[in-house]
């Protein structure tokens, strides 16, 4: 199985980026090419020791910025790094595609370049994020910012495939993010969607609210992007700054200081649960083939876990199981 990872993109790429996919050359049985600036690819290989056969390199001139207009650097970069690997995946020259670089170019050059599922007309990015329970999907937290009813719906089918193979969820409870769980609650759209969820094989709750997103209520989350990414980047927020005020009541006084000693392995344990890159990448679904989206943050943990999600993404033909799910509607 091959991987095409973009080298280039992130905040601490191609330094991050090499170091995350020998990591996943290493532990997981994968052949990764890595595309981008070759000859800085090649000194970091060389600096990081791997010796292996599994990564291989094809040259990529161009970079497209994080902060570049998506439509714009796939039309006029068509020599940077994301472009070339995706078209690896479009040629079948690699099974799926990786990058933690700009959001927006990714979804764009996907999109254009591998084309939609049959049945979906707009892609939709998932996240896994920790419960009270476990794990749930959220989906679409930035792709499709002015969706349709129907859009919401597929992002639904898709959710509950990914949950069933990728999650090992048995039968996904999908909910649909509202301002309130009663039915008459929202927009029109809010209302034309749920009677849509309620129609469909799923199984579906009705209407959550925000402060469910972690309660472990449902499997899956539907909203649109616009909310969806507002909701990401509060949780990330909140996340981050918790850890901090935490970390200064605790050092704020000798008693303090004594007894963040006994509660540190507990403090470690909670990190971990709310560190992303422990869950790798966020898949892109509804394209034609398999495409992960990393944090532009990402660590060398989270790339080497976004590559191996990819490569189960592969092995267990999640599209053909949403392209089964959509045949319900």
């Amino acid at each position: 199985m091959k991987i095409a990872v973009d080298a280039m993109g992130g905040d601490y790429a191609p330094d991050v980026v090499v170091s995350g996919a020998v990591a996943a050359a290493q532990e997981y049985d994968v052949d990764i090419i890595l595309v981008g600036d070759q000859p800085r690819i090649e000194k970091l290989l060389s600096k990081s020791g791997y010796k292996g056969e599994r990564i291989t390199i094809r040259h990529a001139s161009e970079v497209v910025g994080m902060s570049e207009p998506a439509a714009t650097s796939f039309r006029r970069k068509k020599d940077s790094s994301i472009a070339r690997a995706i078209e690896l995946v479009k040629n079948n020259q690699a099974d799926a595609f990786f990058s933690a670089g700009n959001t927006g170019a990714v979804v764009c050059a996907a999109t254009l370049s591998l084309g939609l599922l049959p049945g979906i007309e707009r892609p939709g990015i998932a996240i896994i994020v920790p419960t009270l329970h476990g794990i749930s999907l959220i989906v679409d937290v930035g792709a499709n910012i002015d969706p349709k009813p129907l859009h919401l719906m597929q992002y639904g089918v898709m959710a509950d495939a990914y949950s069933r193979y990728i999650l090992n969820k048995s039968k996904p409870v999908v909910g649909l993010l509202n301002i309130g769980e009663e039915e008459s609650k929202g927009t029109d759209f809010m209302k034309e969607t749920h009677n849509l969820f309620s129609k469909s094989k799923l199984n579906f709750i009705g209407n959550v609210e925000g402060k469910d997103l972690f309660s472990g209520k449902c499997d899956c989350v539907v909203c649109d992007g616009f909310v969806g990414n507002v909701a990401l980047k509060v949780s990330e927020s909140l996340a981050e700054t918790l850890y901090i005020f935490l970390k200064r009541e605790f050092m704020s006084s000798i008693m303090g200081k004594i007894g963040v000693l006994f509660l540190l392995p507990a403090i470690r344990r909670f990190k971990k649960r709310m560190d992303y890159s422990e869950y790798g990448g966020a898949p892109l679904f509804g394209v034609n083939g398999v495409v992960m989206i990393g944090h532009g943050r990402s660590n060398v943990k989270a790339i080497k876990n976004a590559i191996r999600v990819a490569s189960e993404e592969v092995e267990r033909n999640v599209n053909e199981k949403i392209l089964e799910g959509l045949k319900g509607l």
